[in-house]
C-alpha cells in the first residue's frame, strides 16, 4: 500500500554539533507536537544550564524565542530533567531549535506542527510505530547465563522510520531487584536506559509517548499494592512529555488523536488488583477484582461516547482479549470486562481496536460475540527483550489471526483511504526492518452489522 506523507505528518530532524554533547545525558526527546504548541524533553548534568532556541524555518536565527531553565543538583532526583514548551507556534509550520547547554550548542532540530486539515481538507493518511518491552542488559544486575536484552539496533532500524510518532506500551525499561525497593532505583534505571547511546537517535526523530506496565511501573505483576508507586508516577512523568498524566494526581491515562484516530492511552497498574485473587465468587465476577478502577472506567466510557474518530484505539499494557491466554489478561478480571463489553455493544461505540504489548510475542487476536462487531486485540511485542515459543493451549489458538514468536519487533500502524472507505493496518517488522507478517481491518469491520 502506498504511504502518503501528508502535512499532518510530524517530523523531527535532530543534528547532534561538533562539539559534541558535553553536559547532556539524554535527548532531546520529542514529546508532544499538537497544532500550537510542541514539547522537547532533554535530561542534563546536574546543574547544568540549558536553553533552547526556536524560530520558525527559513528565519534567521537571531530572530529566535529562547526558553532557559536550570538543572538541579544530584541530591534531588529527577530535578536535572527538563521540559520545554515551545507556546504560540502556528499550525502546519516548520520550526528549527537549537538546544544549548552550559552555553555550548549540543543538538539543533526542526519539527512541524499538525495541519488543521478538518473541515477544509480531506483526511490524511499517516502510520505511527508502537512496540513494547525493551530491556537493556546492564551485566552486574542482570539474571545470570544469557543476557535476557537481545539486540538493541531495532532502534538504529526504527530511528531510520519516517512515521509521525512513536507509541511506546509499556515495559519500556526493566526495573530489576537492585531498582525496585527504593526510589533511588527507579530514578536510576530510568535514567541508565534512556542514556543508551544506541536510542539517542530514535529519541529525536519523532515524537514519543508513552503507557506503563508493570516492568517499568516497579515489580513483576504488581499494582495497586506497590509502595512506591507514587514515587514511579513521578519517575515516569519526568521521564516522558505526553499530553497529560491522569487526574487529580493519580495514574498516567491520558488520550492523543492525530487525524481520524483517537488513541485512549490506560493505566493498567495504579488502580489493578492482585493478578492471583479469584476472578468469581459463588459464580458472580468478584467485585474486588479490578483492573483500571471505576475513577479511569468513568474516564474512558465518557471518552468513548464522546469521540466521532473513525478508529478508537485503546492501548493498555496487558492483554484484553486472548481467551488462552494464561498470563493476566483484562478478560481475568470479570467484573470490569464484561460491564465494558456491554457498554460498547449498547452505546454502538464503533471502531474500537486494542492496542496491548507485554507477551513477547506479537499477534492479532479476534472475539467475536462481545459487541455487535468482532473486536481485535492487536499485541505488538518485544522490542529487545527475551522472546519465547507459543506453547501450551496457545501453541495452535484458535482466536489469533496472526502470530509471531521467537522474534524481536515492532509495528507499523497506518491509515488509509478516502473518508467513509478507511482501512487501519499493521505490519510486524524485525530488527532490521525485514516484513514479519500484516494485518488489516476496514472501519466497515467495526459496525454492527447490518
Amino acid at each position: 500500500m502506498k504511504h502518503l506523507l501528508t502535512a499532518a505528518f510530524v517530523f523531527l530532524v535532530v543534528a547532534v554539533t561538533a562539539q559534541g554533547r558535553k553536559g547532556l545525558i539524554a535527548g532531546p526527546m520529542l514529546g508532544q507536537i499538537d497544532y500550537r504548541v510542541a514539547k522537547v524533553w532533554a535530561e542534563l548534568e546536574p546543574g547544568a544550564k540549558a536553553q533552547l532556541k526556536f524560530w520558525r524555518k527559513g528565519e534567521q536565527a537571531k530572530q529566535a524565542t529562547a526558553l532557559s531553565q536550570i538543572a538541579g543538583d544530584a541530591v534531588v532526583q529527577g530535578s536535572n530533567i527538563v521540559h520545554f514548551t515551545l507556546p504560540g507556534l502556528e499550525v502546519n509550520t516548520s520550526y528549527e531549535y537549537q538546544l544549548m547547554v552550559n552555553n555550548t550548542a549540543v543538538a539543533t532540530g526542526s519539527f512541524t506542527t499538525k495541519e488543521l486539515w478538518q473541515w477544509r481538507k480531506p483526511v490524511p493518511d499517516f502510520s505511527f510505530l508502537t512496540g513494547s518491552c525493551s530491556y537493556m542488559n546492564q551485566p552486574p544486575y542482570d539474571r545470570p547465563g544469557r543476557p535476557y536484552g537481545g539486540d538493541s539496533s531495532i532502534y538504529t532500524t526504527m530511528a531510520k522510520e519516517e512515521a509521525s510518532f512513536m507509541m511506546w506500551l509499556g515495559d519500556n525499561w526493566y526495573t530489576r531487584e537492585v531498582d525496585y525497593t527504593s526510589a533511588w532505583g527507579l530514578w536510576n534505571r530510568a535514567q541508565y536506559d534512556r542514556s543508551r547511546p544506541i536510542l539517542q537517535d530514535f529519541w529525536k526523530k519523532m515524537p514519543h509517548y508513552a503507557i506503563w506496565d508493570d516492568h517499568d511501573f516497579g515489580p513483576n505483576d504488581y499494582g495497586a499494592e506497590y509502595v512506591l508507586k507514587e514515587e514511579s508516577r513521578r519517575v515516569f512523568m519526568s521521564y516522558w512529555a505526553n499530553p497529560s498524566y491522569g487526574e487529580n494526581g493519580q495514574g498516567i491515562y491520558t488520550k492523543i488523536s492525530h487525524g481520524d484516530v483517537d488513541i485512549f492511552m490506560l493505566d493498567d497498574r495504579t488502580w489493578r488488583s492482585a493478578d492471583n485473587w479469584d476472578d468469581s465468587v459463588s459464580g458472580k465476577p468478584n467485585p474486588e477484582k479490578k483492573m483500571f478502577g471505576e475513577k479511569q472506567m468513568q474516564w474512558l466510557r465518557e471518552a468513548l461516547v464522546g469521540s466521532s474518530a473513525t478508529f478508537k484505539i485503546i492501548a493498555t499494557g496487558s492483554q484484553v482479549l486472548n481467551p488462552r491466554s494464561p498470563f493476566d489478561c483484562f478478560r481475568r478480571f470479570p467484573a470490569e470486562y464484561h460491564p465494558f463489553m456491554q457498554f460498547l455493544r449498547e452505546e454502538k461505540i464503533s471502531g474500537v481496536v486494542f492496542l496491548t504489548g507485554d507477551r513477547h510475542h506479537s499477534e492479532v487476536i479476534k472475539v467475536e460475540g462481545l459487541t455487535d462487531y468482532p473486536m481485535y486485540d492487536i499485541t505488538v511485542s518485544p522490542l529487545t527483550s527475551g522472546t519465547h515459543v507459543f506453547g501450551s493451549d496457545e501453541k495452535d489458538n484458535p482466536f489469533r489471526v496472526i502470530g509471531i514468536d521467537q522474534k524481536q519487533n515492532y509495528g507499523r500502524i497506518s491509515i488509509a483511504g478516502k473518508a467513509k472507505d478507511r482501512r487501519l493496518t499493521v505490519r510486524f517488522l524485525g530488527v532490521k526492518g525485514e516484513a514479519l507478517g500484516e494485518w488489516s481491518v476496514h472501519e466497515n469491520e467495526l459496525k454492527k452489522q447490518k
